[in-house]
């Protein structure tokens, strides 16, 4: 019998170009149906509830595929674990409902962004972190941000200009906090743009250095120019904390 497995995956994205499978690069997609597919005896269908972009990391991503084996959950799971990277980790294993699709299904993503303000090397944490220069204006930050938050068109901030598809998204809440040497921008939404999270990031920390004032972020906003916003953020920092269904 063919089931519907509903997996929870975590992966260092460092040395991969993104989760979606591509010819002949490594990404974290194609290491997943890899094994899948040596543990099927024929190709499986590994469907993420994003596309995290080359070296984004990801604690809780969540995909699905439909395949047979007389293999347990747990089974699948430890097949799994035995197989893949060291750098990527498969968390749980479950049985879903046939209709259960891990991007369709999912209802709201949250995403952070850790930048280092200490004033040493971050040598265990420098994979995961972008080590700021400056030590950025948190309150003024945090009032740019409330101009990012609610229902509204992205375009400035989304990485492709020929995007057809609505650029329309929702944006629950923006959460900027420090925390000793790290500074946290935790994003939550129904769902993202191509780099909207690492632009609007690159956008708040271009405010935090003083080059340019939380009322220029409606401007750009309202503006739909992806000129106009500030820098993409490098990916480094940025990491899927969890997804909502």
């Amino acid at each position: 019998m063919i089931n519907n497995y509903k997996m929870e995956i975590s992966y260092d994205g460092t040395r991969y170009y993104g989760w979606e499978h591509q010819p002949d690069r490594d990404t974290v997609q194609g290491k997943l149906e890899s094994v899948l597919t040596v543990l099927n005896g024929s190709f499986v269908d590994v469907i993420g509830a994003g596309r995290t972009d080359a070296g984004v990391h990801a604690r809780k991503m969540v995909a699905n595929a439909r395949f047979e084996t007389e293999l347990s959950p747990e089974e699948i799971k430890n097949y799994m674990n035995r197989y893949l990277p060291d750098d990527i980790c498969v968390n749980d294993v479950v049985i879903a409902s046939d209709r259960f699709h891990a991007r369709y299904k999912a209802v709201g993503k949250l995403y952070t962004y850790t930048c280092y303000v200490g004033n040493e090397k971050p040598v265990f944490n420098r994979k995961f972190v972008n080590v700021l220069n400056f030590r950025p204006d948190i309150e003024k930050m945090q009032k740019a941000a409330e101009y990012l938050t609610g229902s509204n068109d992205y375009k400035a901030f989304c990485a492709n200009p020929h995007m057809k598809k609505s650029t329309v998204r929702v944006v629950d809440s923006i959460e900027i906090v420090r925390k000793k040497d790290m500074l946290y921008l935790n994003f939550h939404g129904t769902g993202f743009l191509q780099n909207m999270v690492r632009i609007m990031t690159g956008t708040l920390l271009e405010v935090g250095a003083g080059r340019m004032e939380p009322e220029r972020v409606k401007e750009i906003l309202e503006s739909r120019d992806r000129s106009q916003a500030g820098p993409t953020a490098p990916a480094a920092g940025l990491c899927l904390m969890k997804v909502d269904y």
